[in-house]
C-alpha cells in the first residue's frame, strides 16, 4: 500500500482522537469505541472483498493468508462466511 495513503488516514484518525481529548472519560471512551468499530467494519469489508478477488484470480488460501497476515484457515473461514467458494 502507498505509504502516503496510510499516513493520510493515520493523521485523520489522530486528529479525530485529539478532538475527543477534552471530553469526559466516559464520553471519550464511548466515541473511541464507536470509531474503532467503524474502522474495523470498513477494513473487514475491504479485506473480505480483496480476499474474494484474489481467490477469483486463482490464488490459494496460503498465498492469500501470507498477504493478509492471517492463517490460511482464517482465510478459509472468512471466505466461507462471505459465501465464497474455497475449494482447492
Amino acid at each position: 500500500m502507498d505509504g502516503d495513503a496510510v499516513a493520510f488516514v493515520r493523521a485523520d484518525v489522530e486528529r479525530v482522537c485529539a478532538e475527543f481529548a477534552h471530553l469526559a472519560p466516559a464520553v471519550r471512551l464511548r466515541k473511541l469505541a464507536e470509531l474503532r468499530a467503524a474502522l474495523d467494519g470498513a477494513l473487514d469489508q475491504a479485506t473480505v472483498a480483496a480476499m474474494g478477488d484474489a481467490r477469483a484470480e486463482g490464488w490459494g488460501l496460503r498465498r492469500i493468508a501470507a498477504f493478509s497476515s492471517v492463517s490460511h484457515e482464517q482465510v478459509r473461514r472468512t471466505l466461507a462466511a462471505a459465501g465464497e467458494n474455497t475449494a482447492g
